[in-house]
């Protein structure tokens, strides 16, 4: 009995050992093992494509990306205008906010990450207007136009009335202005314009009609000195007359001394000249500018602005003349002049006669047109400076070629500048010039100067070279220069 009582105790403590052991065991394994989280794929989604307004608060969405709890957003901005100044103040952010500032296209990125693992996605947000705004009305306050559409063809302002600037008139990169049929914008003289766009984003003046000569064109009355224009074109204008029978793209007005600057502007199918700039007018720079297509010449400049002009600028682009006019000019004492030749060969032709109270430089390259019966005097106190190279002479002749056309050179000057040298000089000598002769050039007078060499000189109606007995003309001019053509002797004192 006593045997059995004691086997009876052991089977009753052993079980419940076991069970306690069991349920230790149970939860530590609980402690140590969590459930295992879901894994989800990581996309990132940086929402749909938008239209919206330029100035309007815009919101990008990534909320639609996927992945765990723990992934971190970063948008950067792939592109967007040129001349934009946008960023974002929220790049962590999964909606974050902004507002464009100009027109165009903006393209963001988004990077979402998670532990090692990143996904990216991109979106375009297109910013413009809706419709085009209606200038009717003079602008007397200061007025900044900005760009309305991505479109550069399509216009942002409709010109619809003659209109009078009398203010400040900012124009932005991408801007078209089209003028109805016969309408003009006048920058006054309290007015001033300051347009410059860019390479990739020009200013457009133009037409409401891609025709020529469908507007009036731009009047420059102001003497501001920040006025300019840069990367602008000015096309199919010049519609009605500007001032003395003369239309143009863009009328420089001298009795106003109105002065711009210009650079890589382009003058383009106007029915008239593309630039016209009247003496007293200040072409304050000029640099890179086009003409194209003008039913007259690219320019119609004074003999001083002809001095701002540069090499780089092209005038031969199919213009009805593809040459530099110059008007009638007085080179007044005080303004020496130099004239550059063109990297496109572009002449200069003078229109009327000219004459010269300072210095007049011809540089090495530059030919020089003269029209008919038109003469060329160099006064007392100025100086006739022609110096070209064996390979760059300078070329004064008539517009039309090899034959007696215009009435020649006359020099008064006593300077010991008045220099002509690898120089052709032909065609003068249409008319009488002094004392019942004639000549391609003339030194007149007691004192008057000029040292003349290696010059070609022909198809003059009277003399190649004529002087006064009191003038001043190097002693070996028969034999250093040459001479063809000519229909009285090569060399004459009188």
């Amino acid at each position: 009995m006593k045997k059995l009582n004691t086997m009876k105790r052991t089977s009753i403590i052993i079980p419940l050992s076991l069970a306690l052991f069991s349920a230790l065991i149970s939860c530590k394994e609980t402690e140590e093992t969590p459930e295992p989280t879901p894994v989800v794929n990581l996309k990132a989604n940086a929402g749909a494509d938008q239209d919206v307004l330029p100035i309007q608060a815009t919101t990008l969405d990534g909320s639609a990306s996927t992945g765990n709890n723990t992934k971190t957003f970063s948008w950067t901005i792939v592109s967007k205008p040129s001349n934009s100044k946008l960023t974002l103040a929220q790049p962590t952010a999964v909606k974050p906010t902004f507002t464009p500032d100009i027109v165009g296209y903006y393209e963001f990125e988004l990077t979402v990450t998670q532990g090692n693992e990143k996904s990216q996605d991109r979106v375009r947000v297109k910013v413009e207007y809706k419709e085009p705004i209606t200038i009717d009305k003079p602008i007397n306050e200061k007025t900044h136009l900005a760009d309305r559409f991505i479109d550069p063809m399509k216009p942002d302002y409709l010109v619809t009335k003659d209109i009078s600037v009398n203010a400040e008139l900012i124009v932005a990169p991408g801007v078209t202005m089209a003028f109805d049929r016969d309408k003009a914008l006048s920058i006054e003289e309290k007015g001033m314009i300051d347009a410059v766009g860019l390479s990739e984003n020009r200013i457009r003046f133009t037409g409401m009609q891609l025709q020529k000569g469908y507007w009036a064109g731009i009047k420059l009355y102001s003497p501001g000195a920040a006025n300019k224009m840069a990367f602008v074109n000015v096309e199919y204008g010049a519609g009605k007359i500007a001032f003395t029978n003369t239309k143009a793209g863009l009328a420089m007005f001298g009795n106003k001394k109105a002065q711009i600057s210009l650079s890589d502007c382009l003058f383009a199918t106007n029915d008239g000249y593309g630039l016209y700039v009247q003496t007293g007018a200040v072409l304050k720079d000029f640099k890179r500018n086009s003409f194209e297509r003008q039913s007259q010449a690219g320019i119609l400049i004074d003999a001083i602005n002809a001095t701002y002009l540069d090499a780089d600028s092209k005038f031969t682009g199919a213009n009805e003349r593809d040459v530099v006019e110059v008007s009638s000019s007085i080179i007044k004492e005080g303004t020496n002049v130099s004239w550059p030749a063109f990297k496109d060969e572009t002449k200069y032709r003078i229109l009327g006669n000219m004459e010269v109270e300072t210095g007049w430089t011809l540089k090495p390259g530059v030919t020089v047109e003269v029209e008919r019966d038109v003469m060329i005097s160099v006064n007392r106190n100025g100086y006739l400076s022609a110096q070209g190279t064996t390979d760059k002479k300078v070329v004064i002749t008539g517009v039309r070629r090899n034959e007696v056309y215009w009435r020649g050179i006359i020099i008064y000057s006593v300077s010991n500048q008045n220099v002509i040298q690898h120089a052709e000089i032909s065609g003068g000598g249409s008319a009488v010039i002094v004392s019942g002769r004639r000549a391609n050039v003339v030194a007149y007078g007691k004192g008057a100067k000029l040292t003349i060499k290696n010059t070609r000189l022909t198809y003059s109606g009277g003399y190649g070279i004529l002087y006064t007995s009191d003038a001043d003309v190097n002693s070996d001019a028969a034999t250093t220069n040459t001479f063809a053509s000519n229909n009285a002797a090569n060399v004459a004192k009188f």
